[in-house]
């Protein structure tokens, strides 16, 4: 299994923001970039995954922010049937909680999108997980370019809100919160890689 690592948008270049809109400005209480934000999680997911020996691949390195249509270039040249696609975000909109996205129809996304509700649900016990049930499972459906355009399986998690305060000064803006972001992500590629991938789990993982 390849895990194709997506943080969406741009991020800072020489102090200055690439992706101006995805941004919350708390005035003294600080500023968050998504695009800093995604990058972050990201890496912190890449370090796990290179302890635990499970391949991947980050498809938008660059602190530019690259094109949607290239990232689906460079993530479909990777076999379908041996990867799969997450974008990692986070939210904003004035609401709360952490959702999971997939493109619509029944697919195996589908069923990584649960293992990955799951796992938030096991990390954040007493914060909100915004779902859809009304086509039998938790994730909400939606037509973003990554999910519809890549040939893999693909999923979009969207962790709290940046203009939710709460979840800025407590979650999103603190080391533990970011932490437990990345726990979350790393423990539902686990699961995957067992329960979709059908291979071994990894000898050093850490529950």
């Amino acid at each position: 299994m390849i895990v194709l690592l997506d943080n969406g948008h741009g991020s800072l270049i020489n102090a200055v923001y690439q992706t101006p809109g995805k941004r919350k400005d708390w005035l003294d209480k600080g500023i968050i970039y998504e695009g800093e934000f995604n990058r972050a999680i990201v890496n912190g997911i890449i370090e796990e995954l290179t302890f635990m020996k499970i391949p991947y691949v980050n498809i938008a390195p660059e602190y530019r922010d690259v094109r949607l249509q290239t990232r689906m270039n460079r993530a479909n040249i990777y076999p379908k049937a041996k990867s799969f696609y997450l974008s990692v975000h986070s939210n904003a909109g004035g609401g709360h909680g952490s959702e999971m996205y997939t493109s619509p129809g029944d697919t195996k996304s589908d069923k990584i999108a649960t293992i990955f509700g799951e796992e938030y649900k096991k990390e954040f016990p007493n914060r909100k997980l915004r779902t859809d049930f009304s086509d039998g499972d938790l994730d909400k459906e939606a037509k973003f370019h990554v999910l519809i355009k890549s040939k893999m399986p693909a999923i979009l998690t969207e962790s709290f809100f940046m203009d939710n305060f709460e979840e800025f000064n407590t979650i999103l803006n603190t080391r533990a919160g970011r932490r437990q972001i990345i726990n979350y992500h790393v423990k539902a590629i686990v699961r995957t890689k067992v329960e979709i991938f059908n291979e071994p789990m990894p000898t050093n993982f850490m529950p």
